[in-house]
């Protein structure tokens, strides 16, 4: 479920003796639950073996020392750092199965708003605000737009030396792309570009389509007479340039649940980070990257990797895959680093698990 190879920056501590595990493991329970400071008298009260206040600091501070715990300047108790925080991921939370109540929960939501007539954003949509529902965080699905798959290709001639590249894709969404015509091309190229590649892309994606005609470059060659070949090319060129310039599509709902709870002035200037991350979709492309490297969910904490790092926040996100099982997206959590981790990740896991089956079979 979890991909807990991606991160193990600290395998000495997991030399920990029992007694201090035990405390460490009461502090971020402690910190998941309120996200307040607990202290020693507490912490020695919520164990499950008879350990004294003193006893209790003096492991206190050794933690601290290993840089899993540290105390903020107006309390004497203790939360657990970015660190502590990963390494508690990692090493020692329990993540459960969700319950068949839960499954069928998440089954009936996305079936019973599923519409195949609405479109792929449609169910993705959907998808987020069930995430954000189940979760006191924001829902949020990353999709690649290079997975659109094409229906229709027409040039349009505007001018001498431009035209227009019409793409209309399966959703019959229609973008235009504007190019620059070979010198000399004459009008019948238009029409016999468009239908060699009308006859070889229908139902591709733009990267099978290049891969397609690629395949098929003796045949271009052969059909075709130079200009109308470079016509060709320069047609798929241009529409594979501008899907690499903004190569995703964010979809992010329940951003308010991110707003409860928020008193500190410290607080309201981390969602604002967030906020200004998620309108810019600053390192969206990297966090992509790096899921697409492997199957499973990834946890990034605070200021892991860079992702979303001013505004100190966790992200949970799992791939998903379309009908030929190519990783074609994420979906996922965004919120407090005391996010429900234990519960939220087989939440994540099994919803992209159901989105990849319906993208598999959309009828």
């Amino acid at each position: 479920m979890i991909d807990r190879d991606h991160f193990n920056p600290f395998p000495q501590l997991t030399g920990l003796d029992d007694r201090s595990k035990d405390i460490f493991r009461t502090i971020v329970e402690s910190y998941l639950n309120t996200g307040d400071p607990v202290g020693s008298r507490n912490i020695s009260k919520a164990l499950p073996i008879s350990l004294s206040p003193a006893s209790v600091r003096n492991a206190m501070s050794d933690l601290e020392q290993l840089g899993l715990i540290y105390a903020p300047h107006t309390s004497a108790g203790r939360l657990p750092t970015e660190i502590g925080l990963r390494f508690f991921v990692d090493a020692m939370m329990e993540f459960g199965d969700l319950s068949n109540d839960e499954r069928h929960k998440i089954e009936r939501q996305m079936v019973s708003t599923h519409q195949p007539e609405a479109g792929v954003e449609h169910l993705l949509t959907k998808a987020s605000q069930m995430l954000s529902g189940l979760s006191s965080g924001a829902g949020l699905v990353l999709t690649t737009k290079q997975d659109k798959r094409l229906k229709h290709v027409e040039f349009v001639r505007l001018e001498a030396t431009k035209a227009l590249v019409v793409l209309v894709d399966e959703e019959d969404r229609v973008e235009n792309r504007l190019i620059d015509l070979p010198s000399g091309l004459p009008a019948s190229a238009m029409t016999e570009a468009s239908n060699f590649l009308n006859a070889h892309i229908r139902g591709k994606t733009l990267a099978d389509a290049q891969m397609e005609i690629e395949a098929h470059r003796h045949e271009l060659q052969a059909e075709l007479d130079g200009l109308t070949a470079k016509l060709v090319e320069a047609g798929l060129a241009t529409w594979a340039g501008a899907s690499t310039d903004r190569p995703q599509s964010l979809i992010v709902r329940g951003r308010s649940n991110l707003l409860e709870n928020v008193t500190a002035l410290e607080d309201l200037d981390r969602i604002r980070h967030l906020f200004d991350d998620l309108e810019s979709k600053r390192d969206l492309i990297q966090l992509l990257e790096l899921a697409e490297k492997g199957d499973g969910v990834r946890i990034y904490i605070g200021s892991e990797n860079q992702l979303f790092s001013l505004s100190g926040s966790s992200v949970i996100v799992s791939p998903y895959r379309d009908s030929e099982q190519k990783i074609v997206g994420i979906l996922g959590i965004i919120g407090p680093t005391r996010l429900n981790y234990a519960r939220i990740v087989p939440m994540v896991d099994y919803t992209a698990r159901v989105l990849s089956s319906m993208l598999s079979d959309p009828n």
